[in-house]
């Protein structure tokens, strides 16, 4: 099922306590004015109620997978119609309460691993104009039809404050709302310096170098999806190596 703010707001009681939790951290961080959250079009698509938010299962469980694969089947046919700063949010159980409580690249692994897992499920057709080779700069995860640029925030990331929550979490903006939003507009242009330099006040150091405009000959989104505490990129990209496993 597909939340949005004003929804949450009026029948939240019939959510379970770690997902009342979850929302609350969520709401707490876009509302937060003292540390404003970096990501300026997440804040005001949190404002204006155009998010739509999802919960799923541990996402290292299988029904994870199909869970996030319906809330992605869902949000495809509605997203155009909430607003320009469209995003859907999804929040997963996962368990805090481990002894031995997952790392950094433990979390990548379940990142890739479900992604891989939902795509497996996808049933639509791959988008015209994507690249399927995650190492071309046009590629994009896509389902149903729909490229989204995909966003990981973890319980383990600690010094890059702008990718840690309290659960595991994902975000899925679709392409078009980066139609006024990239390097070849003006306000493309002075959005990323104001995005730029409050990243860098959140974190308090400097940006990953991974964070690229999309369609620069030298991006490459799946490095931007998973980030990690350190300056770090994996030298081959998980989605297209787990295809290739699975496939053989």
């Amino acid at each position: 099922m597909l939340w949005s703010k004003r929804l949450i707001d009026e029948q939240g009681e019939e959510l379970s306590l770690w997902q009342k939790e979850a929302y609350r951290h969520f709401s707490a961080l876009m509302c937060d004015e003292e540390h404003p959250y970096p990501c300026v079009p997440g804040k005001q698509g949190f404002q204006t109620d155009t998010l739509r938010f999802g919960f799923a299962d541990d996402p290292r469980s299988k029904g994870a997978s199909l869970e996030l694969s319906d809330l992605l089947k869902q949000y495809g046919k509605i997203s155009r119609d909430t607003g320009k700063y469209a995003s859907l949010v999804v929040f997963f159980h996962s368990d805090e309460r481990e002894e031995e409580k997952p790392s950094i690249e433990d979390y990548r692994d379940m990142f890739w691993t479900l992604l891989n897992r939902t795509h497996e499920l996808d049933e639509g057709p791959w988008p015209e104009g994507i690249a399927e080779d995650p190492h071309h700069h046009t590629w994009e995860f896509c389902f149903d039809g729909e490229p989204y640029f995909a966003f990981c925030a973890t319980p383990a990331h600690t010094v890059r404050k702008s990718r840690h929550f309290p659960y595991f979490l994902l975000a899925f903006q679709p392409r078009w709302v980066f139609d006024e939003i990239n390097a070849s507009t003006s306000f493309g242009q002075k959005l990323k310096k104001v995005i730029r330099k409050r990243l860098i006040e959140y974190d308090e150091r400097e940006a990953h170098p991974s964070l690229k405009w999309y369609g620069q000959e030298d991006n490459h989104e799946w490095k931007q999806y998973y980030i990690s505490d350190d300056d770090s990129s994996p030298s081959k990209c998980p989605f297209m190596n787990m295809q290739k496993n699975l496939k053989s």
